[in-house]
């Protein structure tokens, strides 16, 4: 192999580590935007439908630059589309079958008891620290 046969190899590998790279920084970003939502969510917008938008949002271009980067699927577009919508429709269809059980706290066979004593028992001490303000600001500090 001549030397520049070699460079020009060389060169290839390169590009392609430095376009990896890239992709798995994005992956990384998106990876501590999704984990620290719900985070800010509760400090700042108190949304939990945006951070579960949010979340699935990224969740799906994390889903796109894996299928169609590290899969080197991106040479065989129709399928990164087949993918992603497959993709999509378990997610939609798993959304739609937990739901009803964590969005509520009894539903027609089951009754969830614990989560509503503890929605009970946050919102007692809320009305508690809400009627004696001052009182509690030890205690959140002792913790």
């Amino acid at each position: 192999m001549s030397d520049a046969a070699a460079t020009h190899g060389e060169h290839d590998e390169a590009a392609h580590l430095a376009h990896y790279m890239k992709i798995y920084r994005t992956l990384v970003v998106l990876f501590l935007v999704s984990v620290s939502g719900p985070f800010i969510s509760d400090h700042f917008v108190h949304s939990k439908a945006l951070v579960l938008v949010t979340a699935f949002g990224i969740a799906l271009v994390k889903a796109y630059l894996v299928c169609a980067h590290f899969m080197h699927l991106n040479v065989e577009k129709k399928f990164v589309i087949y993918m992603l919508t497959t993709a999509l429709v378990f997610m939609f269809l798993f959304f739609a079958g937990v739901s009803p059980d964590i969005m509520e706290h009894r539903g027609r066979n089951w009754e969830n008891v614990a989560a509503r004593e503890e929605t009970a028992s946050a919102l007692k001490e809320q009305a508690e620290r809400a009627a004696h303000p001052g009182e509690h600001e030890g205690a959140e500090h002792a913790e």
